[in-house]
């Protein structure tokens, strides 16, 4: 088996348009949610609030023919990519056009209002909004087929729309694209744009948090005064390689995948599981070859709903058997649906790598039917440990766990 290594990393997110900024934002200790007037519109709708990212700017060399195809998740995420594979030191590399370079990238959806070009040839009987780019900007794998258009790349294209795991999967599907052999390097990630419709999804589901004139205290995950997620949106990528190629090249390394856990729940669509989501982490922990005790931070998915919190907490300390250091990013980013798993992974091998983990915001008392785990709170924590894990969970039941080794 190969050794999987991460060699670029970017994010797109509400804590800032680059990784550089978004990092700096989690020094302030404040969250990016925001009250969206917008929402006001829509009538039986309970939240108006969001996280949208508010400095993101298409670079100018993204003309209107190159975006023919790319809605605003496909611009993110291709954007990202780009970032990604120039901190690598890959971009333009002969490695990505010869078939060695994959991608493995997700989101939940395509660009949702492009729905409405299809929707207008239904109710009007006319073909007048279809274009030759719409299916493309739609369609769930749009951020892979992007990716994989815009450089050219050969190899094995991976499509994980497995909704708030769509990052996650896209990473957890790369390393093992690497690790047996199939591909040198992957272009891993996912993306998702904020819109209305995905919003009143999870609001009908009484999910969604209603403290609309004090977005700045919500969400707040664990916390027994919490009252639902916020949505947001964003892209990360990831550039894995193999490490002996990295290595070859003199390649800077951030960290190590050495484990990666997947799991269905097979019960029920949206209701979590916390067998099936211990079983991930296991499966996790099994792959690394590690024991739990080897762990010094989970990241957690952390949606701050809570029947999501109370299983994903409990399955954590069925595993770990002790208070293991865990914070949520989404207290900062709210839930970027199938972005999160990426985003969260490179702030997760960020702060790894820094000793600093940030604390989970709007925390003040832990609800006691939380499993028994060690909530960093207040300023954070500096914690020097070499190896984290970073879960999420998702519609369908479909639960990934992630573990990086930062300093190899």
């Amino acid at each position: 088996m190969k050794r999987v290594v991460v060699t670029g990393m970017s994010q797109i997110s509400p804590l800032g348009a680059t990784r550089e900024k978004a990092f700096e934002k989690l020094l302030t200790f404040k969250n990016c949610v925001k009250y969206l007037p917008e929402l006001e519109q829509y009538t039986r709708l309970n939240t108006r609030l969001g996280a949208p990212v508010e400095d993101f700017v298409i670079p100018p060399h993204y003309t209107r023919k190159v975006m023919r195809t790319m809605g605003r998740v496909g611009v993110m995420s291709v954007v990202s990519a780009e970032e990604a594979l120039a901190d690598a030191g890959l971009l333009g590399d002969e490695i990505i056009t010869n078939g060695e370079t994959g991608v493995s990238h997700g989101s939940s959806t395509g660009s949702l209002d492009t729905l409405i070009d299809f929707y207008s040839m239904m109710v009007d009987k006319e073909v007048k909004c279809v274009t030759s780019g719409s299916y493309v900007k739609m369609m769930p794998q749009t951020t892979a087929v992007n990716i994989s258009l815009y450089f050219k790349t050969t190899g094995r294209l991976i499509t994980t729309s497995t909704a708030c795991t769509s990052g996650s999967m896209g990473i957890g599907s790369a390393y093992e694209a690497i690790k047996n052999g199939y591909q040198t390097v992957m272009i891993a990630g996912g993306a998702e744009e904020l819109h209305p419709t995905q919003i009143a999804i999870f609001d009908t589901l009484y999910a969604t948090s209603q403290k609309n004139s004090t977005p700045e205290i919500t969400p707040a995950p664990f916390d027994k005064d919490r009252d639902g997620l916020v949505i947001g949106e964003g892209a990360a990528t990831m550039i894995l390689e193999e490490y002996e190629h990295a290595k070859k090249r003199g390649a800077k390394i951030y960290a190590e995948i050495i484990g990666f856990g997947t799991s269905t729940d097979g019960t029920h669509i949206t209701s979590p599981n916390r067998d099936t989501m211990k079983s991930a982490l296991a499966l996790a922990l099994k792959d690394a070859g590690i024991s739990p005790d080897d762990i010094g931070y989970v990241n957690a998915h952390g949606t701050a709903t809570i029947q999501g919190d109370l299983a994903e907490t409990n399955a954590t300390y069925d595993i770990f058997k002790r208070a293991v250091p865990t914070s949520s990013l989404k207290s900062y980013t709210g839930h970027t649906l199938g972005a999160c798993g990426a985003v969260e992974a490179v702030l997760t091998v960020d702060m790894a790598r820094k000793k600093w983990f940030c604390p989970t915001i709007n925390l003040h008392n832990v609800d006691e039917e939380c499993g028994k785990l060690d909530y960093i709170k207040g300023q954070g924590r500096e914690i020097d440990t070499p190896i984290v894990m970073s879960n999420n969970f998702a519609f369908g039941g479909i639960n990934t766990s992630l573990i990086f080794k930062v300093h190899i």
